[in-house]
């Protein structure tokens, strides 16, 4: 009970700040929100769920930001309470209090409660999974057998990377008879979960794969693999950033109980592969820290097994990290004038809104009605800043796959007549024999995301379209 109240009071004081927080919609926010004016089984980069989320919340509430972001507190509470219920399950009550608190306190889960990403819902489902997979590796259910299968099919509705579930679950099977659960209650799950995902893999028949073709390209394998083992330890580094040092070292010390301690084993089983194909991706290419994310659910429940008992270790973890879960709501409401040195901390989620407005006057200025941009983070605040505009929004068309969803979904028309083309200071890519523009107006803002020059041309149509 200490702890939902522990978890409850986290989640309202970051909502508390919610409405004074002064940062920008980062380009992911800004983007999600505007897919969710769309309702579809499938968009460019990533499957619909956070797209219908953030559609739900804003029809509730306003397409203001903080209606944009409230969701994020409120899944993550759902998750840490799910966590809290796992490790309850394996280790007793103290050992669930730890795991779902000190969840809670997860720095990426601080982050990720101010940021919109994919991974809040996925690994929602990914720990509600979890919980199902060892109930039914106790006892048959066809409930839990539903809950199951409908888990990881929402979760790969959020983020294809819940594919570590199912990929974990029947290593742990082929290894462990403890976690073997009955056929029919796999066969159910199984058929929930497929009828569940099944819309979204149409809508990437009819959309040549544009999603997994995305996924595959942020790999970075496509041109041929390398050989980083400096990536690989900068991407074990961001483990301990995502976790906290105290609680992801625990979960490290944890592995060693995989010999004698048959739950140790079964949550290694739930969080290992994810982390060494996420590894092997690193040391090939590179790999963002967060793409292990789904990792961590299995990690901070072994975690929690092994400082639950050490009271120092989990008072230094709990205070880390909870120094850095009470600042960073704090943080946003001085977004635009908190510094470090001479610079702003929080730099990357200013400037953006009001940088579309100069767009916007600068359009109005040259009688332009239609602003072109190529840039995926100027596009993602034009559509959201100026969505109540007349002014029309497009993506500079391009040749072959598009870069991005305002690339394949809102390509400027050929037509007569001229638009005011924006970006950070590259001139537009003209086709061959196409018309070139003329250059309006090149400033460098003071301070915020961008450091370098914005440029803005006016361009007629014939650039794009010669001829």
């Amino acid at each position: 009970m200490l702890s939902l109240f522990a978890i409850g009071a986290i989640t309202l004081w970051r909502m508390a700040f919610l409405p004074f927080d002064r940062a920008d919609l980062y380009v992911d926010d800004a983007q999600y929100w505007f897919w969710g004016q769309q309702l579809a089984w499938g968009y460019y980069s990533k499957p619909p769920l956070i797209a219908w989320i953030l559609r739900l919340s804003t029809s509730i509430g306003s397409d203001s930001p903080f209606w944009i972001r409230l969701p994020l507190p409120l899944i993550w509470a759902f998750t840490s309470v799910v966590v809290g219920l796992i490790a309850r399950r394996l280790y007793g009550a103290r050992a669930g209090a730890v795991a779902g608190f000190g969840f809670s306190l997860f720095p990426a889960v601080a982050v990720a409660s101010l940021l919109v990403s994919t991974d809040t819902p996925m690994l929602a489902c990914f720990a509600l999974a979890i919980l199902a997979f060892i109930t039914l590796a106790e006892r048959r259910s066809i409930g839990w057998a539903i809950v199951l299968g409908a888990a990881v099919g929402v979760g790969m509705l959020s983020k294809y990377a819940m594919i570590y579930f199912p990929i974990s679950a029947v290593l742990a099977a082929l290894v462990m008879p403890q976690a073997r659960i009955a056929r029919r209650d796999a066969v159910i799950a199984l058929v929930v979960g497929l009828l569940i995902l099944s819309p979204n893999i149409f809508w990437n028949l009819q959309n040549g794969f544009t999603t997994l073709q995305h996924t595959a390209d942020n790999t970075k394998l496509e041109g041929g693999a390398g050989f980083y083992p400096i990536k690989l330890l900068d991407f074990i580094g961001a483990q301990f950033g995502v976790a906290g040092p105290v609680f992801f070292a625990a979960y490290i010390l944890g592995l060693g109980r995989v010999v004698s301690d048959s739950r140790a084993r079964l949550l290694a089983f739930l969080s290992l592969p994810t982390f060494l194909i996420v590894s092997v991706q690193a040391i090939l290419a590179g790999a963002h820290g967060n793409w292990a994310a789904a990792g961590h659910v299995a990690a901070a429940v072994l975690a929690s097994a092994v400082l639950a008992p050490r009271p120092r270790w989990l008072a230094a973890g709990l205070v880390l990290n909870g120094a850095i879960a009470l600042a960073l709501p704090v943080a946003t409401t001085v977004a635009d004038s908190f510094r470090l040195g001479d610079q702003l901390a929080l730099y990357r989620y200013v400037g953006r809104t009001a940088a579309t407005h100069e767009f916007e006057r600068l359009a109005r200025e040259q009688g332009l009605e239609a602003i072109v941009a190529t840039n995926r983070d100027i596009l993602a605040d034009l559509f959201y800043t100026l969505r109540d505009s007349d002014l029309t929004i497009y993506a500079e068309p391009v040749d072959g796959f598009p870069p991005h969803h305002y690339a394949q979904k809102h390509p400027l028309p050929p037509g007569p007549g001229e638009v005011l083309f924006v970006g950070r200071g590259e001139p537009p890519d003209c086709r061959p024999g196409g018309t070139p523009g003329t250059e309006v107006a090149r400033w460098r803002p003071a301070e915020g995301y961008v450091t370098t020059d914005f440029a803005a041309y006016r361009v007629p149509r014939s650039c794009w379209f010669p001829g």
